[in-house]
């Protein structure tokens, strides 16, 4: 095979299909065109290397293909780059806290397995940001190359610009103070109002509850792991916590509820505000929270403890929300079955605080859609 046929078969396997025919054909005639010129030139036929010189000249066969590819020439381009690149910062960031805290709790409740809690903060920290960064690339490269322009790219207020305060390192340190110069910051007067119009929530403080709902995500099906929560210790001992049947039994509708939570963030975030459409959706996604926390609650049985060959039930229900179930944890001791008593009644008080502001959140959004017009 000729070597400049070779070349155009290098470039020809590059383009799509439907252009390959035309495309080559031109490529063809400029090679040619040279070749001859060349060839006058010297008065004499060209051999193989002075042919490749002028292939060398024209280009390699992927970047001469690009030339006439049609999209994008990058996974992430500059309009979107800078947004990606922080979405990586916030969400690299919210995954190193998590892991610190996890490896807290790990060597206060363990401290001779600091070792292996360092290797697990780290395992975590590492798998979840390779996924991190995966999924935004992922949704970056489809918003370019279909040309997604979401509206928080060109409709922006500078009101709604606390938000990217999650991606500052400085202020994430300066909020550990608890000083109220730095929760100033974080959330300047008039950055977040409760109102009834359709823009008061702005796209990008989406963005936020987005990225946690994701490491959550990556948690509950295993991706990342949080080295510290399956134990801790008491004066006894170590004790251990396994899940009770419930849990597995719920698996899958916790899923689902953390991926739905996701994807209401995302409508938000691709409109760049809060309105009809994300209250709309929000309605049935906090009545399948309250299902769930309904058959945690009827359940009854939540985790297990277990310290050698005895253990306890963590256990709670209605007849947990009650004064005398409140004095019963000041009285209980701090052994095995103290604790389970303890974290039961307090897990009871947990799942109705939360019903309750479930219930609020719907009557909210019911509100809000009857009252509100977009505007």
């Amino acid at each position: 095979m000729d070597i400049i046929e070779r070349y155009l078969e290098a470039v020809a396997a590059q383009l799509p299909t439907e252009d390959r025919e035309d495309i080559v054909a031109e490529l063809r005639d400029l090679i040619l065109s040279r070749v001859e010129a060349r060839e006058e030139e010297l008065g004499r036929a060209l051999n193989d290397e002075e042919k490749e010189a002028i292939l060398h000249e024209i280009g390699h066969p992927l970047i001469v293909a690009a030339r006439y590819r049609k999209g994008p020439d990058s996974l992430i381009g500059p309009e979107l780059f800078p947004y990606w690149l922080f979405g990586a910062k916030a969400g690299l960031i919210v995954i190193a806290a998590v892991q610190a805290l996890g490896l807290l709790i790990s060597v206060l409740g363990a401290p001779a397995d600091f070792g292996r809690a360092i290797s697990q903060a780290f395992h975590g920290f590492f798998s979840g940001g390779l996924t991190l960064l995966g999924a935004l690339t992922l949704a970056g490269a489809i918003m370019e190359h279909y040309d997604v322009k979401p509206k928080w790219l060109t409709k922006w207020r500078v009101r709604d610009l606390s938000a990217f305060g999650l991606a500052d390192p400085a202020k994430w340190g300066a909020s550990l103070s608890g000083s109220e110069k730095a929760k100033a910051e974080w959330l300047p007067k008039g950055a977040r109002v409760w109102g009834v119009t359709a823009n008061d929530k702005p796209g990008l403080e989406a963005l936020a509850s987005l990225i946690v709902g994701g490491v959550f995500v990556m948690w509950w099906i295993g991706v990342i792991r949080f080295p510290g929560l399956g134990e801790f210790s008491l004066r006894s001992g170590a004790v251990g916590i396994e899940a009770a049947p419930v849990w597995a039994a719920l698996y899958g509708p916790i899923l689902a509820l953390a991926v739905g939570g996701m994807a209401v963030d995302a409508v938000s975030l691709i409109r760049g505000r809060e309105g009809r459409l994300t209250w709309l959706l929000k309605i049935p996604l906090a009545g399948a929270a309250l299902w769930v926390l309904w058959r945690l609650f009827n359940a009854g049985w939540w985790l297990t403890l277990t310290q050698g060959a005895a253990s306890a039930r963590v256990e709670g229900g209605a007849t947990n929300i009650n004064l005398d179930a409140l004095r019963a944890v000041s009285e209980a001791g701090r052994d095995l079955d103290g604790t389970a008593l303890t974290l039961g009644t307090v897990l009871t008080w947990v799942f109705a605080v939360m019903a309750i502001s479930l219930v609020v959140n719907i009557a909210t959004y019911v509100w809000r859609l009857a009252t509100t017009r977009e505007g």
